[in-house]
């Protein structure tokens, strides 16, 4: 068996085509809903006679730490993605961490890349693109890496592929639509049946994760969307991971309105304004379906004790006091618990409880485009994810041992495989 090492990890060359789907959102509920209307016999099939789990996420529970973390098998205090968004407090500025300069470790599609694998890439969100194809060379017909969202501009030069869209004869979707990810299941069947790739990632968007509860029409209509798609990919003979970045719960109140702790302006009452900036690393280009309101944060203290009158443990104690605060952390002890890069965090780290999010202030917020209940996700109780392998994996452990991030490991033990 053929194997090679990508950030201290051993991963086998596939003898037969891998592939690892990442569900933008998926709640493990969704599954079970979808199943439970009989809208998803081929994902029924595969979780009965293949393998069944449930596995953990990282925190933050958002899309680029987690996408990361399964590209490069490891936690984000190794890839160094561990949010959206980052802010410098040395120039007092915060930009997208969506730039491959900010990534510490290579991916997995580079180490099987250069290793003479085929790799193919989809994702429907632009801003994973550039990281997950980072270190490939589109030169070759080794390497495709596009996104749904920008279908209609790929080159052979930048995305290993022209036209994506005319190529697949779709329209480019619309950025907040559930054929946005349809497109990436698309292109994944016809990228399998053509390309002929050894390894394969196909991640989606979340937004009717955001809009709509499990049990919503709209939701089961999509898993059984995928399900037909899913047919295809385990028909054509791939090795099958399925896992998601992150879950997804409820964050409204009775009447429908986000239920928000506005945590800038609780800072600014308690240590003066200029004093305190809390960072919200789920903001992103696509706001509208959660307003930036998610269940994590991270705090700058930017005045000291003698300036503010407030030590940081009286902080940390107000914090956690307040309703729905689940979790208050130093930034040492949130590197220690949850694998976060120290250099990139602030001073606290704080995490929401169940059906709470984190916001800076009230005005701040532009919650206009919400037309729908707020669902988000971002801490711990959106930690919990599925992990379903088409293979049977006997001795798969389950979370809180079993990550997402292991879906390529586990894929290329079982791509050694036959068929069920």
């Amino acid at each position: 068996m053929k194997e090679l090492t990508v950030n201290d990890r051993l991963y086998s060359l596939p003898s037969n085509p891998m592939v690892v789907i990442c569900l933008d959102g998926c709640e493990p509920a969704y599954l079970e809903k979808a199943a439970a209307a009989g809208k998803t016999p081929a994902l029924s099939r595969i979780r009965q006679e293949g393998t069944d789990r449930i596995a953990h996420s990282v925190i933050p529970s958002f899309t680029n730490p987690n996408n990361m973390s399964i590209a490069t098998g490891r936690p984000p205090e190794v890839h160094g993605i561990c949010g959206n968004y980052l802010y410098n407090p040395a120039n007092g500025e915060a930009v997208m961490m969506n730039d491959p300069s900010f990534l510490r470790a290579p991916t997995i599609f580079k180490g099987y890349y250069d290793a003479g694998a085929r790799v193919a890439i989809v994702t429907a969100k632009d801003k994973l693109r550039t990281l997950l194809g980072h270190g490939l060379r589109f030169d070759e017909e080794r390497a495709v890496c596009f996104s749904s969202e920008r279908s209609g501009e790929t080159t052979l030069s930048e995305h290993g592929l022209e036209k994506a869209a005319n190529w697949l004869d779709r329209a480019v979707p619309d950025v907040y639509s559930a054929e946005l990810s349809e497109f990436v299941f698309a292109a994944g069947v016809k990228l399998l049946e053509e390309f002929k790739p050894d390894v394969m990632y196909l991640t989606t968007t979340d937004y009717i994760q955001h809009k709509y509860a499990p049990e919503d029409d709209e939701a089961i209509a999509f898993y059984a969307m995928f399900d037909k798609y899913l047919q295809e990919l385990d028909a054509l003979g791939a090795s099958i991971v399925i896992t998601a970045d992150h879950g997804m719960k409820p964050k409204h109140l009775s009447d429908g309105s986000p239920a928000v702790v506005y945590l800038q302006d609780y800072m600014n009452e308690w240590l003066g304004e200029g004093s305190s900036k809390v960072i919200l690393p789920i903001t992103d280009p696509y706001v509208v379906h959660h307003g930036a309101l998610g269940s994590y944060a991270t705090a700058y203290i930017e005045k000291s004790e003698a300036d503010t009158g407030v030590a940081i443990a009286d902080l940390l104690s107000r914090i956690e006091a307040l309703e729905g605060i689940d979790v208050v952390l130093t930034r040492d002890h949130a590197c220690e618990r949850f694998g976060l890069p120290p250099d990139r965090l602030g001073d606290l780290v704080i995490i929401s409880g169940e059906n709470v999010t984190i916001g800076t202030s009230a005005v701040e917020h532009d919650l206009s485009g919400l037309d729908a209940p707020l669902r988000s996700h971002g801490g711990l109780t959106e930690q919990a994810v599925p992990f379903i392998c088409n293979r049977v994996m006997a001795d798969m452990p389950a979370a809180p041992e079993l990550r997402n991030f292991d879906a390529f490991f586990l894929a290329s033990q079982a791509a050694t495989q036959s068929n069920v």
